[in-house]
């Protein structure tokens, strides 16, 4: 009969399922009722006549089992997975590896932490393991002793708040000469003290929202309007709506929901936020002075007159019979010099002479700037920015005042000679952006130069 009961303690150790939480904060507390076996040989201590860790760990016949119910555990869940436990336990060795003893009494009381090692992957609904380590003090006979405790161990649920447990632990001593001892153990758990924080029937630790009161088929989440959408994924979780919109109502069918509707009870159009348009001229009816005419939002809905379909209307158009841009107040945008022109600009320019190390302009260069004068003209709404450049000899200080100057005196001549002053800017660079090497004679020549650019 021992051996029977040995072989169904060996197998239940190797019995494995799936994944389940036996404890957590759906139940607090437990409490387990089981049988215990003592193996004191697999515990690395061969030169003892013992055998090395884990050495015949199945072996039954190593075991010392009391087959009455001779363990009892109670375990707190502690919460993050940590159940803390306190236990007893009973058993009478006769047993040490193959040598027979005479009997002697085992009492065990200790207590430790455990982890849920389902709590690592979310758990699951059959089957949970896991990881201990604690203390407890023994009895051997008279003498007793302590030990540092590590335990694996896993639940099979049976039913709801019932479970097969099975548990081994390891009991190093601290002491050399005291008896280190594996305990195995089988029984039932029992698991009770469910918290449920809102009241819902939903225990938290399966209350998707456990601090408001919901529903099971939300997994205890509200539905406010009782449209079938829980509040989180309802659009408007107060206000009854299909699932077609989020559960957001449109009561005119103007396909702009309620929340969103300046006019909800009327049908509108989308752009205008679902207020009606009569005359579809973008103006909605209530900001149109005329309604049922069509007309631009700037005369608030009324049409307008605009001879040349410019889009400025005659009274602000300035040039109203010929089509122009609203920006130049109906007028056509002016002709601008093409590059062709712009660079026969600048070959004129770079021409321009002035007195060595001076701004002032050689008189050579008077039919020059006559020609300049002349194109400037042709272009009255187009405005030109002067550069001038230097070489670079002398400081890059000097080089860019003298740049500057001569670009202004460029500048001065050209207003003299009839170009509106607004239209013209200047800046010298000095020697800053050469157009080629500056080691030659010819380079540097280059070099020094006026440009005239349009401003764009």
């Amino acid at each position: 009969m021992k051996n029977i009961y040995k072989l169904l303690v060996a197998g239940a150790i190797l019995l494995s399922a799936s994944m389940s939480y036996a404890q957590d904060e759906s139940n607090r507390w437990s409490i387990a009722v089981g049988i215990n076996a003592i193996d004191l040989y697999p515990v690395g201590e061969k030169d003892a006549g013992l055998g090395d860790y884990f050495d015949e760990f199945f072996n039954v016949d190593h075991y010392n089992i009391m087959t009455v119910p001779s363990r009892f555990e109670v375990g707190y869940y502690v919460g993050d997975g940590i159940v803390a436990t306190g236990a007893f336990s009973v058993n009478s060795i006769d047993t040490v590896g193959d040598t027979k003893v005479d009997d002697l009494s085992y009492y065990s009381l200790g207590g430790g932490l455990r982890y849920n090692l389902a709590e690592l992957w979310s758990g699951g609904e059959v089957f949970n393991p896991y990881l201990g380590a604690g203390g407890s003090y023994q009895w051997l006979d008279d003498e007793g002793f302590g030990t540092f405790n590590g335990t694996f161990g896993f639940d099979v649920k049976l039913m709801d708040n019932v479970y097969a447990n099975i548990q081994t632990s390891y009991k190093h001593a601290f002491e050399d000469n005291l008896p280190k001892h594996w305990q195995h153990t089988a029984g039932l758990k029992f698991t009770w003290g469910a918290v449920d924080t809102d009241g819902d029937g939903i225990v938290d630790s399966k209350d998707a929202c456990p601090t408001v009161a919901g529903l099971e088929k939300f997994m205890g989440c509200p539905d406010s309007d009782n449209d079938g959408i829980e509040d989180s994924k309802d659009g408007c979780p107060n206000d009854f709506g299909p699932a077609e919109t989020n559960g957001c109502p449109d009561r005119d069918g103007d396909k702009v929901l309620d929340k969103d509707d300046k006019c909800p009870d009327t049908p509108g159009v989308v752009a205008l936020m679902g207020c009606p348009d009569a005359d579809g001229d973008g103006v909605a009816d209530a900001d149109d002075k005329c309604p049922n005419e069509a007309g631009p939002v700037a005369r608030q809905g009324c049409p307008v007159k605009d001879r040349d379909n410019d889009g400025v209307e005659d009274a602000m158009d300035k040039c109203p019979d010929v089509k122009g841009i609203a920006e130049l107040q109906g007028c056509p945008r002016p002709v601008m010099p093409t590059k062709e022109v712009q660079a026969q600009l600048n070959e004129y320019a770079k021409t321009i002479l002035f007195d060595t190390a001076k701004a002032s302009i050689k008189a050579q260069s008077a039919a020059t700037l006559a020609d300049i004068t002349a194109i400037l003209k042709k272009y009255p709404e187009a405005k030109f920015t002067i550069e001038g450049h230097t070489d670079s000899r002398g400081s890059a200080k000097y080089n860019e005042r003298l740049s500057d100057d001569r670009a202004l005196s460029v500048k001065e001549y050209l207003v003299k000679n009839g170009i509106d002053e607004f239209r013209l800017s200047s800046k010298g660079y000095g020697e800053a952006n050469p157009v080629t090497s500056n080691s030659t004679k010819a380079g540097r020549a280059q070099n020094r130069r006026v440009e005239i650019n349009l401003v764009k």
